[in-house]
């Protein structure tokens, strides 16, 4: 049986019904089960309990004959997190970088995945481990519970920063193994294609669609954790496109520290498609990706795609994105096309001439360019083609003057 949750939203800044609709979504996702929210505009945080006391009153009385975990939706001080369970009664209480983490460690599938959850959740609780002897020994499972585990949280301080480190070394070794297949990719001149955005806007959907793959498509925030890369082609040339994991409002630091390594791997692309749910608050969305995209220092070229534009028909986006349904295909064919022009620095369209007598020595060229249209005249054909500008060197002895 699930869990069930009862979610304290602050109501600050975003607009929350946003944030509560998240914070919904994230329970979900982790398996439990929604039970109520209690709204809490705060202008100045409570150091002890994050809320004042009478609406630490109000809540102990609307949770009185429930048996419920109490999210706070932000992220509480250790101290804090022990003054509220105890005024509510040794009830569990958790944050969102908390819930967060524990989705991430029931979505994580590759060892690397595991290895990224388990440090960040370590690096979380660390600090959070002093004095939490008892409270720990009460975690016998529920959200909040997943990742290292609790003989793990009951060691002492010494062993978990050696099995920090010892985290820290192991994914140091899969970066550099990452680093060199993106370096041979470069080599091998393979574009590739990064599909960033906020969690579950689609980009599984659109990694599917545009490459005829079968990747895990589900209906829940952080459904892909590690990055899947299919080869899709456009003009007949091979491109790589990468979906990574999704974005969320406040992603807690400790996650995108953890994940830097897989993200700039992906990240490291020629070119980043940002995909919004043109159904849902994209503006948010948008704001939010293009955000983390600079906390990581992300430069290369983006073009931001409205996804799901079959659900909302009328609305006004960005001008110059791309609006499509990777569900029913609808603006595909304008989307490769975008991203092949916004490509079109590394491609070269150009006419050659080629003497029957020199047919051998161009014919050895073949699988370096892509021929639109030939035409077969008296003394040569004359083609049009498209070349990737690195190999326009080699073709210069063909070029029609």
């Amino acid at each position: 049986m699930s869990e069930a949750v009862y979610v304290i939203q602050p109501v600050e800044g975003e607009d929350p019904r946003v944030l509560h609709d998240e914070a919904v979504a994230l329970i979900e996702s982790a398996g439990a089960d929604y039970a109520g929210t209690l709204y809490q505009r705060i202008r100045e945080v409570n150091p002890a309990t994050y809320i004042g006391e009478g609406k630490l009153a109000e809540l102990r009385e609307r949770l009185e004959g429930l048996d419920v975990t109490v999210l706070f939706n932000g992220e509480l001080t250790p101290s804090q997190t022990a003054n509220l369970s105890k005024a509510l009664g040794d009830r569990k209480i958790i944050d969102r970088t908390t819930l967060i983490l524990d989705i991430f460690a029931l979505r994580a599938a590759s060892s690397e995945g595991k290895l990224q959850v388990e440090l960040a959740q370590l690096k979380y609780l660390y600090p959070r481990l002093h004095g939490k002897g008892g409270a720990l020994s009460r975690l016998g499972g529920g959200i909040g519970t997943r990742g290292p585990g609790e003989s793990k949280l009951e060691t002492d301080r010494r062993h978990i920063r050696a099995r920090i480190r010892t985290l820290e070394a192991r994914l140091k070794e899969t970066e550099l193994r990452r680093m060199r297949r993106t370096e041979r990719r470069k080599k091998e001149l393979v574009r590739t294609i990064a599909l960033v955005g906020y969690t579950n806007t689609g980009k599984s959907t659109l990694l599917n669609a545009l490459t005829g793959s079968d990747v895990l498509v589900k209906d829940a925030l952080f459904a892909t954790l590690d990055p899947t890369a299919r080869a899709f082609e456009i003009e007949g040339f091979s491109f790589l496109l990468v979906d990574t994991v999704g974005f969320l409002q406040a992603l807690p630091h400790s996650l995108i520290e953890a994940f830097h390594s897989t993200l700039e791997s992906a990240l490291n692309c020629d070119l980043a498609l940002i995909v919004c749910d043109a159904s849902g608050p994209y503006e948010t969305q948008l704001r939010t990706t293009l955000s983390t995209l600079d906390e990581l220092s992300f430069d290369a070229p983006r073009l931001v795609v409205m996804n799901k534009c079959d659900l909302a028909p009328y609305e006004i986006f960005p001008s110059d994105c791309v609006k499509i349904s990777a569900k029913t295909g609808a603006g595909l064919g304008e989307l490769k096309a975008r991203i092949f022009s916004e490509l079109k620095e590394a491609f070269r369209e150009t006419t050659f001439f080629v003497p029957y007598r020199d047919m051998a020595a161009f014919g050895s060229l073949r699988g370096l360019y892509r021929e639109k249209k030939a035409t077969y005249l008296e003394e040569g054909a004359e083609i049009e083609a498209i070349v990737p500008e690195v190999y326009s060197e080699k073709f210069a002895p063909f070029l029609k003057k």
